[in-house]
């Protein structure tokens, strides 16, 4: 979750760079060059029945394609650090998906942390809006309230990527898992991806950017799926919600520190409210 919170902040330099649908589609295509050896079937692993089949896509369509889309056009929209305080609500969103899918009960404290995260969301819809800037694709980013309403899109995206993920690991590997994934998103990202790459110029990018790239492609495809999915093993879903602080946190160190972005009293008060509703949801419960 710290890397997905990293690569998350990192992506604004490549989508002012590339358009959205060409970055998601490069993405997949280097992370697929990187592992092809782990989509082979391990000899202990059964075939893959129809509902693994389809809870693999499903994996793959919103926790990898939907949320890489809606991610990088929301970033692309508003700042670093409103994407990170819109993305501490995961912990809240995962916990109600834990209840309606898992039928795990919501204690009072993951209640006030639901309403903590909502709080902290609506102070973020009264900040002043950044200055604009400019996607790859020739739109203007001076759009705040469209872009936190993508990044939490991305946020349900991520919460069905944790539950259904749990389902996942106990029926496939988690290399298979990413490999498999990542297949999917590639191919759901060619069409629209090959359109934008024939009308891209290539030869603009900075070599720098093109490094950016191969290691948001290998963090944001190989690694963070293969901890995620390994951790998943032993980890159940409602709990494992809880690591996710880790991505709104770093995200907005990232935006902070290293893109030179400045939080405004507004967006101070929001990540405060929504880091409160994070230690609520994560503060360990005393055992009898």
């Amino acid at each position: 979750m710290s890397l997905v919170g990293s690569y998350v902040a990192l992506s604004k330099p490549l989508v002012l760079a590339f358009p959205v649908f060409l970055l998601a589609w490069l993405r997949f295509g280097i992370a697929a060059l990187a592992m092809p050896h782990w989509l082979r079937r391990p000899h202990d692993e059964p075939a893959m029945t129809a509902r693994t089949r389809g809870l693999v896509f499903l994996e793959s369509f919103l926790g990898n394609f939907l949320f890489s889309i809606c991610m990088l056009f929301g970033v692309s929209m508003t700042s670093a650090v409103s994407a990170g305080v819109i993305m501490a609500s995961i912990p809240a969103v995962v916990a109600i998906g834990s209840r309606v899918f898992l039928r795990e009960s919501i204690a009072l404290r993951t209640a006030l942390a639901i309403a903590c995260a909502a709080g902290g969301i609506g102070l973020l819809a009264l900040a002043p809006a950044h200055p604009s800037a400019h996607t790859g694709d020739g739109t203007s980013a001076s759009m705040p309230l469209l872009g936190n309403l993508l990044v939490f899109c991305a946020v349900l995206c991520e919460a069905a990527y944790a539950v259904i993920g749990k389902s996942l690991t106990g029926k496939l590997g988690p290399k298979r898992i990413s490999s498999l994934i990542n297949l999917w998103g590639f191919v759901l990202s060619t069409p629209l991806g090959l359109w934008f790459a024939l009308r891209f110029d290539f030869g603009a990018v900075p070599l720098g950017l093109w490094a950016l790239l191969v290691v948001y492609a290998l963090a944001a495809s190989i690694w963070t799926v293969w901890l995620w999915m390994t951790g998943l093993k032993g980890v159940p879903a409602s709990q494992a919600g809880v690591f996710t602080v880790m991505l709104p946190v770093s995200a907005a160190m990232v935006g902070v520190l290293v893109l030179g972005e400045s939080l405004a009293p507004l967006q101070v008060c929001a990540f405060a409210l929504a880091l409160l509703g994070v230690m609520l949801a994560t503060w360990p419960s005393r055992r009898a």
